[in-house]
Formats: C-alpha cells, sequence, structure tokens
C-alpha cells in the first residue's frame, strides 16, 4: 500500500556519515542510490492506489481517495526527490533523511485513514511496514522520535474521536480487496526480509575486503616499496625482538650488515633505473637462499641487514660466504654487457647483555673491514 518498500532501498549503505566534503564520487553514488529509493517508492504507492481503485469500484470508497493517495505520495516524493537533487541530502548523516520519510509518510497514513475510515485497516497495516524497513537504518534516538511523533498522532484518532476503522468483507469484492491488502503488505514484508539477508551478505563482503586490504596494509607497512624486503624499521624490530628472545633462552643470535659493492658506480655507468633492478634481483636471490627463520631486510640504500636466530658466528660466516658466491656467480650481463655485482658483508654474534646499537656498530665494523680487505668478501666483528 505504501512507499514502505520504497524506504528498502536505501538502507544498504549503512549509517555512514555523509558530509559535505564527501568525493564527488561518492556523492554521485549516493544520488543515485537515492533515485532508485524514490522510484521504488513511486511504484509503492501505484500498488496502493491500485487496490484502493478496486474498493472504489466495489463501492466501498468513493472515487477521489485512489488518484488523491497516488497524487499525494508521489508529491511527497518529490519533495525529498527535490532536497536529494539539490545535495542537501549530502549535508547530513543519514542522507537518506530517513526520520523525515518516516514521518512523512506515517503522516500521510493516518491522514488517508482519516479520509477513507471503512478501509482504515489498510492504512493501519502500512505503519508496521514503515517501522520495519526503518528500523533497518535508524538509530535508538531517530527510532524514539518517529515512534513519539506517530504515537501523538495515532492516539487521538483512537481516543478522541468516534471514527470507525473498519475492515469491509461483506461482499466478494471486499474481501479480495481486503486479501490484496494483505498480500502487498505480506509481500513488502518479505522484501524486507530478503533486503536484509541481502545487506548481512554486502556487509560480510565489505567485512572481508576491509580485513584484506588492511592486511594488506600492514604488509606495504612492514616492506620496502623498491626491493620487497622488510624495510628498516621492521628489521630493527625484529632485530630488537630476537635479542631479547636470544638473551632470554641463553640461544646464539649472530647478524650479518650486507653492501653492494661498488653500487654508485653501477647507477653512474648504467642509470639508476638499471641499478634499481640490480638492487630488486639481489633481494630476490638473498630471499632464495636464506632460511625460513632468518630475516633479510632494507638497512638503507644499498647495505642490507640478515638477522640468523640460534646462529653461532662460524655457521654465521659460512653462510655469509655461501650468499656472497651466488650473488659473484650470478650473470648480471643480463642488465647490461659486462656488468658484475658482488657484495660484501660483516658478521657479528650477540655477546652477553649486549644491544642492538653496540651489536650493529660490531656487524659495521667488521663490513668496513670487509670493504677495507677487497670488497667482495666476508670479515667478522
Amino acid at each position: 500500500m505504501i512507499s514502505a518498500a520504497s524506504l528498502l532501498q536505501g538502507q544498504g549503505s549503512g549509517n555512514t556519515a555523509t558530509l559535505a566534503g564527501r568525493l564527488p564520487s561518492d556523492q554521485k553514488r549516493r544520488a543515485l542510490q537515492r533515485r532508485q529509493t524514490y522510484a521504488a517508492q513511486a511504484t509503492s504507492y501505484a500498488l496502493g492506489a491500485t487496490v484502493l481503485v478496486l474498493y472504489a469500484h466495489a463501492g466501498t470508497i468513493t472515487l477521489l481517495i485512489p488518484p488523491a493517495y497516488f497524487l499525494a505520495g508521489v508529491s511527497l516524493i518529490g519533495v525529498f526527490a527535490v532536497l536529494s537533487e539539490a545535495h542537501v541530502n549530502d549535508l547530513f548523516e543519514d542522507h537518506y533523511l530517513t526520520v523525515f520519510q518516516v514521518i512523512g509518510h506515517a503522516a500521510l497514513q493516518l491522514a488517508f485513514l482519516l479520509a477513507a475510515p471503512e478501509i482504515g485497516f489498510a492504512f493501519l497495516n502500512v505503519l508496521f511496514l514503515i517501522f520495519g524497513v526503518a528500523a533497518l537504518r535508524m538509530t535508538p534516538r531517530q527510532a524514539a522520535m518517529a515512534w513519539t511523533l506517530t504515537a501523538l498522532g495515532v492516539t487521538p484518532i483512537f481516543l478522541l474521536t468516534q471514527i470507525p476503522l473498519g475492515m469491509p468483507l461483506a461482499t466478494p469484492a471486499e474481501r479480495l480487496c481486503a486479501a490484496l491488502c494483505f498480500i502487498v503488505t505480506i509481500g513488502q514484508c518479505a522484501f524486507v526480509g530478503l533486503y536484509g539477508d541481502a545487506m548481512r551478505k554486502k556487509l560480510y563482503k565489505r567485512g572481508v575486503e576491509l580485513s584484506e586490504a588492511y592486511e594488506r596494509i600492514e604488509e606495504l607497512a612492514e616492506l620496502d616499496e623498491l626491493t620487497g624486503s622488510l624495510n628498516r624499521r621492521c628489521i630493527m624490530k625484529i632485530l630488537d625482538d630476537e635479542i631479547a628472545r636470544a638473551h632470554r633462552n641463553k640461544m646464539p643470535c649472530s647478524i650479518a650488515l650486507i653492501d653492494l659493492d661498488w653500487f654508485k658506480r653501477i647507477n653512474d655507468a648504467y642509470g639508476h633505473p638499471t641499478g634499481d633492478e640490480v638492487l630488486r634481483t639481489f633481494a630476490i636471490t638473498m630471499f632464495a637462499n636464506i632460511r625460513n627463520v632468518d630475516r633479510f631486510g632494507r638497512y638503507g640504500g644499498e647495505e642490507f641487514l640478515l638477522v640468523l636466530p640460534g646462529t653461532p658466528e662460524d655457521d654465521a660466516a659460512r653462510i655469509l660466504d655461501r650468499l656472497r658466491a651466488i650473488i659473484a656467480d650470478l650473470d648480471w650481463s643480463a642488465f647490461s654487457p659486462g656488468m658484475q655485482v658482488t657484495m660484501s658483508a660483516g658478521v657479528a654474534m650477540l655477546r652477553s647483555d649486549e644491544n642492538p646499537d653496540t651489536f650493529l656498530a660490531r656487524a659495521d665494523s667488521a663490513l668496513y673491514a670487509a670493504k677495507a680487505g677487497g670488497r667482495n668478501r666476508i670479515a667478522r666483528a
């Protein structure tokens, strides 16, 4: 009977804040959703008016009621449509103006209940549907406001008037009309349930998407954009954790500061894009050849930090020398004929009660020694 199904179309976006500063694309999308809402409202009023025409044909109500009902409903929809197209709605948190729509449609039903009390049951039925639909969107405060205003409209009709509110069933035509009223209302209730289920599925999907996006953001926050290795902040946090674990469990822990030899010359001779590809290839090769327990990150520029939990210094030196040989043996000429890339590394093992700064300083001194010794080699702290 009413635009109650209409209110449904606007519920899917949740109670998200819709401020004047919203992006134009977002405003356009929401305006389109509101247009769909108003189209559904007009359709709902047309269905209600059709049932009223049958009542008028049966002689239960006057012929003026059906067109008046339809025109009143469409006019009410038009007011909200004009506000929507003027983007007034976007100034409100609830951009569907749900409370105003509830009050407007409820007032219209009560007005026609007074105009056609012979079929008052039909208009009263719709009030339940209006609130059932609006409950999908309204906050407790909005629901209390809408309920109070509607109660103030309904109470005088029952207590201060003697108008008989009927459900005429005297003739087959009236019985048919009554059945259609209930069928339409029940159909709209079913639509509410289906729409609510669709909303739940949509919200679940959005939740999954948000969770995946959050995981991706966390992943990006931990990775170096160029090489895909852990960034400095993340690798330093891992170093702190591994130092604490090693002290706690009395286990060895080694690190290696690694530097690509003469990397500035590579950039100068072959260009920065080629230098970036060299860094990426180096990082990928390291990832492919370290243990699952090891952690590898970019320390800065062409320097990288490898954390080797549970590894004594001798084992760490052997691991780094193996990695050094792998890097030196790669066919770097694929980037440019004659290109050669090597690495140097300084290895240090954690001492008792040593902090990250002194630990790194010893590894850095060993790296300096490896460079001073001719590069393409491993030195121990």
